[in-house]
């Protein structure tokens, strides 16, 4: 297992700032909301970008996503990865080209578009539980979305 690198700022406005875990052979539950729970993805296009990215890169990382949830403004997944290194690039990439390419079709640019609970000047924060066990904490979350998510028009997938 590898933590993520202490800094020199680990308290931000008097919070300490969590640690993200490494693990190999790990379930993981993600979530991310857009800053200021902007609606970034109210519209068709902006969810297929998302879908497209997150997609191409959790192939291209060896993550399989269980059942994924996009709402208007935040995304929740759950999924195996083989390899716990390849966590934080692939978040790296996902939120980074999801940013850019959602961000061209909004009316105005979204500086920074993700929010991070543990920075609020950075575009790439999002929370990762990982549990060997299932992660019931995703399991609890993803089934709440999942049955709010139909009258708001989210899109969920799961994969079995």
């Amino acid at each position: 297992m590898r933590t993520s690198a202490p800094g020199s700022r680990d308290w931000y406005q008097g919070r300490r700032r969590l640690e993200h875990w490494y693990r190999d052979n790990t379930v993981y539950f993600i979530t991310a909301r857009c800053r200021d729970r902007y609606p970034a993805f109210e519209l068709p296009e902006a969810k297929r970008i998302f879908w497209d990215r997150f997609e191409h890169y959790t192939q291209l990382h060896g993550f399989v996503p269980w059942v994924s949830t996009l709402m208007h403004n935040h995304y929740h997944t759950l999924g195996y990865l083989r390899f716990g290194r390849d966590l934080g690039e692939m978040m790296r990439k996902i939120h980074g080209s999801v940013a850019k390419l959602v961000n061209d079709l909004l009316p105005e640019r979204r500086v920074p578009f993700w929010w991070d609970r543990r920075d609020a000047t950075t575009s790439t924060g999002a929370s990762a539980t990982s549990s060997s066990a299932g992660g019931r904490t995703g399991i609890r979350c993803s089934r709440r979305c999942a049955r709010n998510s139909s009258p708001t028009g989210a899109s969920t997938r799961t994969r079995t």
